[in-house]
């Protein structure tokens, strides 16, 4: 559980920590754009050495980057095992038994594969170099246009914000669960599908209860301070975009514009 390091903050001095955080979120979004253009192995491999340099711009380093990948391995084999048996074009590789293996359905897969990773890439390197208050405010930011319509920005943001923020918390509390469950005599690992779903059940009930429990506090202590979201608030950071940051905007659009000139072969 602890490999899982989306919404994890990593308190660095960088280039890209240093940017705007709304400058940071609308390059995230163009590139989660350009992944989705069927741009070929030739552009998912300069989408991978440029994800790889801003990652090395961060100072992150690839082991972080890794532990956010392996919790998504196994749903990965999956889709390859379906994907292999489903799909009947190409060329026939091998059979399994009646199942024949064409080389569309591992090409495909592939592609998902390799989608996949790269999406995480761009999204823990986000969360990783944004704080949660930048990243409210900038997910504040870029949706108040939308409040004429009568779209709650800055409720939206906050609940995106809280829900980042607890994600590592609740990954720590199962963590805790699991070890308070396994010095008790509950094996997780071993036993029959009816003993693991039990055992699964023992670390669902208390993380769930632990979970609101949190919850609760936090709103308390929201109503302590005297927080309202309708009130009209005030800010002590007032982003500022700057040369960098349309810097980081222009060289996002200038690979969503290559992806497209790759996936339509112009």
């Amino acid at each position: 559980m602890g490999n899982i390091t989306l919404g994890r903050y990593v308190p660095l001095d960088s280039l890209i920590h240093r940017c705007d955080p709304r400058a940071k979120i609308c390059a995230m979004l163009l590139m989660m754009i350009a992944i989705f253009f069927p741009s070929g192995w030739l552009g998912y491999g300069i989408l991978f050495v440029i994800a790889s340099i801003v990652i090395l711009i961060a100072k992150l380093s690839f082991t972080f980057i890794w532990k956010s990948m392996k919790p998504m391995l196994v749903m990965m084999v999956f889709l390859l095992f379906i994907n292999c048996l489903v799909v009947k074009e190409g060329i026939p590789l091998f059979a399994l038994g009646s199942f024949v293996v064409y080389s569309e359905g591992v090409m495909q897969t592939l592609y998902i594969v390799v989608r996949l990773l790269l999406m995480i890439m761009i999204t823990t390197a986000l969360t990783a170099t944004t704080k949660p208050l930048e990243m409210t405010l900038g997910i504040e930011d870029l949706l108040k246009p939308f409040s004429k319509i009568g779209v709650p920005s800055h409720e939206i943001a906050m609940l995106i914000s809280i829900a980042l923020r607890f994600i590592p918390d609740l990954i720590e509390e199962t963590t805790r669960i699991m070890k308070a469950q396994e010095s008790r005599g509950v094996d997780l690992k071993e036993g029959s599908f009816k003993e693991r779903v039990m055992a699964i059940l023992s670390l669902i009930v208390p993380l769930f209860v632990s979970a609101f429990q949190r919850a609760e506090d936090l709103a308390n202590a929201m109503e302590a301070r005297g927080y309202g979201p309708q009130k009209k608030r005030t800010r002590y950071k007032v982003l500022k975009m700057k040369g960098c940051d349309w810097l980081l905007l222009v060289a996002s659009a200038c690979v969503l514009a290559l992806m497209v000139v790759l996936s339509y072969g112009v």
